[in-house]
């Protein structure tokens, strides 16, 4: 994800707190706390060749890289069907691939948020969700990044396309157009988000820290980190999501999603191992940490 990237000079002048739970965010954990919170940690892709022999088994060839995947992790955020719609029989063998307890996490296409920008894509609405209904019980949140040009002048079109949506799907909402967290705009959002059960995307990205928001409106939370190639300040930052995540987790959260992302997606592994082993170790969590077959390959700080 090439999204908020900056110079490697520019990190350390970076201030990557991350900023204090909102109100809204106390009172939506306080309305249902959960006794076990489900924490899903997971890439963005599958389909990386420089992970053969690092988290993939030597040979494994291109057709086998999603069941490899799904031997060490247990979700995806799936950003493929944003560019392509799959067939029917494709997510079939997608989903067979895979064990039972795996889930996807697709994109909204980009025929329906960048080129219908949410207008007259009813049509093309109807074919993701029909599409989508393949996964069956292994479909999880889908998540929805409008166009970055739309802005709070967009809002009805936004509301009136989220609340078009069939609510049996979890649906989460990213923004990324600057203007949504001008303060009255972010109330307004997030409120109409809170009050029709729609999640929102928590982006943590170098050059846009506005976008990592920490306004949840449902009990479930969708994150999208991105990190700078291993960077120290990767660590420091996960760090402090760990923390995080152990808070709400005693605030009885439902459902955390943690998606890693690098701007060089090679080395996303590491950090899912760094942060699995500091979920478990911090938050008394038992996640299944990937495995790396060569540990000369296992670059870490």
């Amino acid at each position: 994800m090439e999204f908020g990237k900056v110079n490697e000079q520019q990190l350390y002048s970076i201030d990557f707190e991350l900023p204090k739970d909102t109100q809204r965010t106390l009172r939506v954990l306080k309305e249902n706390s959960f006794a076990q919170t489900e924490v899903h940690v997971g890439c963005a892709k599958w389909g990386r060749k420089e992970w053969v022999g690092k988290i993939y088994p030597n040979g494994t060839k291109d057709k086998d890289f999603l069941a490899a995947y799904a031997k060490q992790f247990n979700c995806i955020e799936f950003n493929a069907i944003y560019y392509k719609l799959p067939s029917h029989q494709q997510i079939r063998t997608w989903r067979n691939s895979v064990g039972k307890d795996f889930i996807f996490c697709p994109k909204f296409t980009d025929v329906i948020t960048h080129i219908k920008r949410l207008k007259n894509a009813q049509h093309e609405t109807d074919l993701l969700f029909d599409v989508l209904s393949e996964f069956e019980n292994q479909l999880g949140p889908v998540f929805l990044m409008p166009h970055p040009q739309m802005g709070p002048k967009h809002f009805d079109t936004i509301a009136e396309y989220l609340q078009s949506l069939p609510n049996s799907v979890k649906v989460f909402l990213e923004l990324r157009h600057p203007d949504w967290y001008v303060p009255e705009n972010s109330e307004r959002i997030f409120s109409f988000c809170e009050n029709h059960k729609v999640g929102t995307v928590i982006t943590d990205t170098s050059g846009r820290r506005d976008c990592a928001h920490m306004e949840l409106t449902t009990q479930e939370a969708f994150i999208r980190f991105v990190g700078n190639g291993l960077h120290p300040t990767d660590y420091t930052r996960i760090d402090d999501w760990v923390q995080r995540i152990k808070q709400w987790k005693n605030n009885g959260i439902e459902k955390v999603w943690f998606f890693m992302h690098q701007h060089d997606e090679q080395y996303s592994p590491e950090l899912c191992k760094y942060l699995i082993d500091e979920l478990n170790r911090h938050c008394g969590l038992k996640i299944k940490p990937p495995v790396f077959f060569n540990q000369s390959n296992l670059k870490l700080l």
